[in-house]
């Protein structure tokens, strides 16, 4: 088997067997260097044999900070993703940093699979994201097992927001928890970076149940950043 690209760069969210998320950001400088580092990666990964199928996909998405690229990667379980490291990955790196010297990798973090998601109408739209917003929400050691509770407080934040404003751009969100216990990853896709710009200056994001979020005991802090899909690829035959 031999990696096939996406047309969409969006990999498959919901599909099943994923066991384990792995999830990456790169920094590379510039925007050149970021196109130049996708294809990079797009060669090293298509001229080499699917390593294993215990991985399901590998995604890439490029920073619109013009810095940076995310990585997104669905695997059977962590152990499946620890075989590759031994295995597979040092000389997929070593030709992506021969293309583009410099490159530094920042974080590496492990996650379940999707705790909870949520889709604009009842079966999904399947529209493309224009983007890919990336909220990371960091907790208290102690209150790892709060974590669940935060994400129910967003998705009753989120149900009054669609009550009050239904086409404020959103098209999905995907919830994952950390394997560490001190992260909530919420994967999520725009319209636009304008239509998801245009929903946090909105007033509403200022209502008692986002407070509530904002303000969980746990919560020490969020980040958020915005990518665009750049390459998503699975095994073909």
């Amino acid at each position: 088997m031999h990696a096939v690209a996406h047309p969409d760069a969006r990999p498959d969210l919901h599909r099943p067997g994923v066991g384990a998320v792995l999830v990456s950001t790169w920094r590379v400088g510039t925007p050149e260097r970021q196109r130049a580092a996708v294809e990079a990666i797009r060669k090293a990964w298509e001229s080499r044999a699917w390593p294993d199928l215990g991985l399901l996909s590998y995604s890439v998405l490029a920073g619109t900070d013009g810095e940076t690229l995310l990585h997104y990667s669905q695997w059977t379980e962590e152990q499946a993703y620890e075989d590759f490291v031994r295995t597979h990955r040092d000389d997929r790196n070593a030709e992506i940093d021969a293309a583009v010297p410099g490159i530094e990798r920042v974080e590496l973090r492990r996650y379940g699979s999707i705790h909870r998601s949520t889709v604009r109408g009842a079966t999904g739209t399947g529209e493309l994201p224009g983007v890919v917003v990336i909220v990371e929400a960091d907790f208290d050691p102690s209150g790892a097992d709060r974590r669940e509770e935060w994400v129910d407080r967003v998705f009753e934040a989120l149900a009054e927001d669609a009550a009050t404003r239904p086409e404020s751009g959103g098209i999905s969100g995907q919830f994952h928890l950390s394997f560490d216990g001190g992260r909530v990853l919420n994967y999520a896709e725009w319209e636009s970076e304008r239509a998801h710009a245009g929903w946090l200056a909105d007033d509403a994001r200022a209502s008692e149940a986002w407070a509530r979020v904002h303000h969980h005991p746990a919560l020490v802090g969020v980040r958020v950043r915005t990518y665009a899909p750049a390459l998503s690829l699975s095994a073909g035959a």
